[in-house]
């Protein structure tokens, strides 16, 4: 069980992934994750591409994603032309953005399903660099509506929909979409 107080209660908050979990994973190697990232990416621009040309002037940025769950990061740069994405251990230095934070709390905002804002006010996320940058990624992300599970599930066809959609009820998540009235928002 990952954070939560009773075993059917929705989580309060981003799940965090438990620390023997993220030990296990440290020594495993990142390459095999690379043809993950690009195959993302690349259904990304296909499903939504809009969403690297809304970038605008902050699309050759280099953005840090640091899951402070997660015994590695990632660094994206969504050039429209050729966006690119790499797990590393550690964020380089010379980024443009760097953000901080629980692993299904980034993908909650990227999905839409939690409040940026909220996590950030309470420093579960932390956010360094160019601001507007930032910004830029947020509201991108947030036309988007992106679907992290199916997005990495979807090759399975529907088989990884309805995965996507277990994993997604097993969090306490919703589905991304137009977030209703009272609900969840980043704005």
């Amino acid at each position: 069980m990952l954070n939560s107080a009773t075993p059917n209660a929705a989580p309060s908050g981003p799940l965090v992934l438990p620390p023997w979990l993220t030990r296990a994973m440290t020594p495993l190697p990142l390459g095999p994750l690379q043809p993950l990232l690009a195959l993302t990416l690349s259904r990304i621009g296909r499903l939504h591409p809009e969403l690297y040309g809304r970038l605008g002037e902050h699309a050759e940025k280099s953005f840090g994603i640091a899951p402070t769950d997660l015994p590695f990061a990632f660094v994206l740069e969504p050039r429209p032309e050729r966006p690119q994405a790499r797990a590393v251990r550690e964020l380089p230095p010379g980024l443009d953005v760097r953000i901080r934070g629980s692993l299904s709390g980034l993908i909650g905002m990227a999905e839409g399903r939690i409040d940026g804002d909220a996590l950030f006010f309470s420093r579960t996320l932390s956010i360094e660099g160019d601001m507007e940058a930032t910004l830029a990624l947020r509201n991108a992300l947030d036309d988007a509506r992106l679907d992290f599970g199916t997005l990495l599930l979807g090759c399975l066809g529907p088989l990884g929909t309805r995965l996507a959609e277990i994993l997604r009820r097993q969090a306490g998540g919703v589905p991304p979409g137009p977030v209703a009235s009272g609900g969840p928002s980043w704005n």
